[in-house]
């Protein structure tokens, strides 16, 4: 993001993304400030982490405006904790996209270890008038 005023940069810290073929990673480097009271990163980054993959998926994969799309659905299951030693990734394919809607899936790993697995729909941004 060009603002680093704004919830991304502020509460996740800095984030690389990179396209992998037909899918788009996007990592993060947890903090302690990232973590619960197991010493685990939190649900609350998880799922931030996945939303914000979405979004970046968007526009890494598909050149999308991804900055006035709006996210409909987010389905997640929590499947193992995230340790806050290692990066954590959301990785995303797009499964569909017609003209209004593109439907994702992804999984959040860390290394070979599954953390979350999930499946967004996101509305793209309306064309300004």
């Amino acid at each position: 993001m060009k603002d680093n005023s704004r919830f991304n940069t502020q509460v996740m810290g800095p984030m690389m993304v990179r396209q992998e073929g037909n899918k788009c990673r996007l990592r993060m480097m947890p903090e302690h400030r990232h973590t619960n009271l197991q010493d685990m990163i939190h649900g609350a980054v998880t799922l931030s982490l996945i939303d914000i993959s979405l979004f970046s998926a968007m526009h890494v994969l598909r050149e999308s405006e991804a900055g006035m799309a709006v996210t409909l659905e987010l389905s997640t299951q929590f499947i193992g904790g995230g340790k806050p030693t290692e990066p954590l990734d959301a990785v995303v394919e797009v499964m569909r996209e017609t003209g209004r809607l593109m439907f994702m899936r992804g999984e959040v790993v860390q290394g070979d270890h599954l953390v979350a697995a999930f499946s967004g729909l996101v509305r793209k941004a309306t064309a300004k008038k």
